[in-house]
């Protein structure tokens, strides 16, 4: 006879208080995915170098029109609150110093995916759109592509572009274009 076992979510007000007694540690790599504590890849030289390639291009293109978030976390429900690796936020004079934002904050979601392209796709994009992200973008490496989520209807994302080699990605919310060629510059430096 086999039995399920029951799974006890843990809502982010909890995660934050293991976080305040010690439980989880700063340096720990993790993010609250559906109520659990999920631990994130390592990400090696690759990951980072276009993390802030994209930081510096999404401030240049946009200014202060936005705030741009880098490997910080957004709560999306009482059980989910990961740490995208870019977030285009609506500007707020306070900086969100008083509260985590909310995907009515957000315009853009951006994960730089080497390894986690498979999380990135079959469980960040339902989780983005069930939460209302209007528009997510993974950066994949491995294939030199951006992948591109928007036109959300009914929790989920209706329309997904690829972008590679001379095409041109369009971020919705600002109708600003971006060339495949500008995000993968740095594939042909050695």
């Amino acid at each position: 006879m086999s039995v399920l076992l029951a799974k006890r979510l843990i809502s982010a007000r909890e995660y934050y208080k293991m976080a305040e007694v010690g439980i989880l540690k700063p340096e720990d790599r993790i993010e609250l995915i559906n109520g659990e504590i999920i631990e994130m890849s390592p990400i090696g030289s690759k990951h980072p170098a276009y993390v802030d390639l994209l930081d510096e291009l999404l401030k240049e293109l946009l200014g202060k029109k936005v705030q741009i978030r880098v490997q910080s976390s957004v709560r999306l429900d009482n059980h989910s609150e990961p740490e995208p690796d870019l977030m285009v936020l609506k500007r707020r004079k306070d900086f969100y110093i008083n509260r985590i934002p909310t995907p009515k904050d957000v315009y853009l979601v951006i994960e730089v995916a080497n390894s986690t392209l498979e999380k990135d796709r079959k469980i960040k994009a339902p989780l983005y759109a069930e939460a209302g992200i209007p528009e997510y973008w993974i950066l994949n490496i491995p294939d030199t592509q951006l992948e591109c989520y928007s036109l959300l209807k009914d929790g989920k994302y209706q329309k997904e572009v690829i972008i590679k080699d001379k095409q041109i990605a369009i971020f919705d919310a600002f109708d600003l274009a971006i060339k495949a060629t500008t995000i993968f510059s740095l594939s042909n430096l050695k």
